[in-house]
């Protein structure tokens, strides 16, 4: 895939993609707090509204359950076949009809009925579907609003209020209370109740029969509400989507104080979601101007820049072939592409005198070549030179120069010939006792050497030429100005994880102003010591590049007591952790 494609995919989904999914999440999320609230505001309505009706039907409910228990009604009920009279009809319909929302009322016994106002026939009352209801309730009054009971579809709607009138005694039944409520009580109740616009509120019973409605338009109708027949159908807070009159909407549920009844609240979900309009609006602005951003970016930003690649990909194919031919850089560009071009035709002019140079270089490095194979001819014309000497000492019986000739040939080969840095201790002890032989002949009977390296560490691996330039030292500075006889001690010792060699003398040890400079030695010391190798300074910086600071020289120094250096070492199993 090309860069401006790729540049283009990752804008798409770097910043496309993002905004719609968050213009789509923030809709659907404040959809959902919407439906929540709503069904949140409605489960408060409801509630309220139920606690308004059960204190309107708990008025009903006190005024019919005072007026049965009166003897006036307890006597028309048990003297059924006589007439009560003028006053005590007068006092039975003062008792009952006291209450501005009692519209009529019948009294019954079970031979038929006593006194009635306003009320319908026995003979209808057995046929009523409330009657079994009220036979069940023993005394307990129920409730059957118009749509249940039939009254809604006659024109004159009625609340239905029915009760069994039992004995103030023996508690027998002897007989029933019917009472019509004006249905006033329940749309003061509804219209009371607070809702959303183009919302509606139902009271439904068991059976799915609209009770009332605010509307008005629905009452006697059937819902088909699926809480009300399915027992299992337990939707969060009460509340679920579903269709309503050939609409979607949010329907809200809550049972009423009365057990035969339901709270119903029915909002459209289009009228919720017009509340979200602006932020799916705002979303899909969003998006739109995402898209053009994008379309604007990659025409003024990303093709001008995918030019000015493709340019240095082009430069840098003919740099491959040799053509050094530089890249005309944009006009009017400060910006990194426009240094880019710039740095591509530096790198190219400096790459064709690289070229230029590096020629040059490989003809100086055959001609280097050619003369270091030239002077490999010098070292064995060296060894040659000594073992003429040698052979010549050994003829004229001169044993010292011959065993002085053999030391320096020994000497000459570890220093000149071995091309490894790192070489045995044997190898190294071998050098300095060489090196010793030569100055014993020197020195004569001025000093004495004493070298010991035990057998399980002379395969160990140590720095070529660590030891003698010590020795060296302690020859010229401690047992040369000395006028007793020196001795120097060499021997090495093995420690947890590094090795030890120790170097000692008895000579008169380092001046104090000495050892205040660590790495370093005096200028009279320099100068005497300039001809004769490397000094101590010398061997501790190899150490320390070659191992690390963590190993290196120790002084420890008395005046005329002598001087031990110690010399510290890693183990060949720590070289790789310890090398430089």
């Amino acid at each position: 895939m090309k860069l401006r494609r790729k540049i283009l995919l990752a804008i798409i989904l770097l910043i496309f993609i993002p905004v719609l999914a968050m213009g789509v999440i923030s809709y659907m999320q404040f959809s959902k707090a919407i439906e929540s609230k709503s069904s949140s505001f409605y489960g408060i309505s409801l509630l309220e509204s139920d606690r308004k009706l059960k204190f309107a039907l708990n008025e009903i409910a006190a005024v019919s359950g005072a007026a049965i228990t009166q003897p006036v009604i307890q006597q028309a009920l048990k003297q059924s076949g006589q007439d009560p009279g003028y006053e005590r009809r007068q006092e039975i319909i003062n008792l009952l009809i006291n209450h501005p929302m009692i519209e009529s009322f019948s009294l019954f016994t079970n031979e038929g009925q006593v006194l009635g106002y306003n009320g319908s026939a026995f003979g209808e009352l057995r046929d009523q579907p409330w009657f079994g209801r009220m036979k069940a309730a023993e005394g307990k009054p129920i409730w059957s609003g118009p749509g249940e009971n039939g009254s809604s579809f006659g024109g004159k709607p009625v609340l239905i209020h029915a009760r069994v009138v039992k004995d103030y005694y023996s508690l027998e039944d002897i007989g029933y209370l019917v009472m019509g409520v004006k249905p006033d009580i329940l749309e003061q109740v509804f219209w009371e109740a607070a809702t959303l616009r183009q919302g509606d509120m139902l009271l439904v019973n068991k059976d799915g029969v609209i009770v009332y409605d605010r509307s008005g338009e629905a009452t006697g109708a059937r819902a088909d509400f699926p809480f009300l027949s399915d027992e299992a159908y337990e939707p969060a807070d009460n509340h679920y989507i579903d269709h309503y009159d050939d609409q979607k909407s949010l329907i809200t549920y809550l049972p009423s104080h009365n057990p035969q009844w339901m709270w119903v609240a029915v909002t459209p979900l289009a009228l919720l979601r017009s509340e979200s309009e602006p932020i799916r609006n705002t979303a899909l602005i969003l998006v739109a101007f995402s898209l053009l951003s994008a379309l604007m970016f990659d025409r003024f930003f990303v093709l001008p820049l995918v030019g000015m690649i493709n340019s240095a990909v082009n430069g840098m194919k003919r740099v491959e072939q040799r053509i050094f031919k530089p890249i005309r850089p944009p006009l009017r560009t400060t910006d990194e592409a426009g240094r880019l071009i710039e740095g591509f035709n530096r790198m190219s002019a400096q790459i064709q005198e690289l070229l230029v140079q590096v020629e040059t270089e490989q003809a100086r490095k055959k001609e280097a070549e050619m003369q270091a194979l030239m002077s490999q001819i010098n070292p064995h014309f060296i060894y040659n030179s000594l073992e003429s000497i040698n052979s010549m000492a050994v003829l004229q019986g001169n044993k010292d120069i011959s065993r002085m000739v053999v030391s320096l040939g020994k000497l000459l080969r570890i220093s000149i010939s071995e091309s490894q840095e790192l070489i045995p201790l044997a190898m190294e002890f071998e050098h300095v006792r060489h090196y010793l032989h030569i100055q014993k002949l020197r020195f004569e009977d001025q000093f004495e050497f004493e070298i010991a390296l035990p057998d399980s560490l002379k395969p160990q691996l140590t720095q070529k030429l660590i030891v003698q330039p010590i020795v060296e030292n302690a020859l010229y500075h401690a047992i040369e100005p000395m006028r007793e006889k020196g001795w120097i001690r060499i021997h090495a010792e093995e420690g947890r994880d590094c090795l030890y060699i120790y170097i000692a003398d008895n000579g008169p040890g380092f001046d104090p102003n000495v050892l205040e400079q660590p790495n370093d030695e005096t200028a009279g010391v320099r100068a005497k010591y300039k001809d004769k190798g490397v000094g101590l300074r010398n061997v501790q910086e190899r150490l320390r590049i070659r191992f690390g600071r963590s190993y290196g020289i120790l002084i420890c120094t008395s005046p005329h007591d002598g001087t031990t250096i110690r010399i510290r070492i890693p183990k060949d199993e720590f070289l790789k952790e310890g090398g430089a």
